[in-house]
């Protein structure tokens, strides 16, 4: 069974980038097929797919946040991250980290919501 926990601080400063972590256990992030990714949900929002970085280190981002965004992974510590520059308020937000497999890696496959597995979500809050 899949496990996923975001870490990383709840308060970041506007302009500032925000960084988090996502530690994976019970199966690998380099498995074929599966994709790890970020999605947001701000508050009175729905979910927010942010990007994704697939078994073989492909990135793919969402159009809106394409500019702001970096993920990347550590294959040794089988953890992936998240790097969302320049914040402001409006990027306040729960962000979780999810999992899925797809024999289609595209960013609309990956975009889809429907993923197997989630972390239980980390509570980020941007200061004016």
């Amino acid at each position: 069974q899949v496990q996923l926990q975001e870490s990383g601080p709840g308060l970041v400063k506007s302009s500032q980038t925000l960084s988090l972590t996502c530690t994976v256990s019970g199966g690998s992030i380099t498995t074929s097929y599966y994709g790890w990714s970020w999605i947001r949900q701000s508050p009175g929002k729905g979910l927010e797919w942010m990007g994704v970085i697939a078994w073989d280190g492909k990135t793919y981002y969402s159009p809106s946040q394409y500019s702001r965004t970096s993920i990347s992974r550590d294959t040794s510590k089988n953890q992936f991250s998240l790097q969302l520059r320049s914040v402001t308020p409006e990027d306040t937000a729960v962000y979780y980290c999810a999992a899925k497999t797809t024999l289609e890696s595209s960013r609309r496959s990956w975009s889809r919501l429907k993923y197997d597995y989630w972390g239980q979500g980390t509570q980020v809050t941007v200061s004016s």
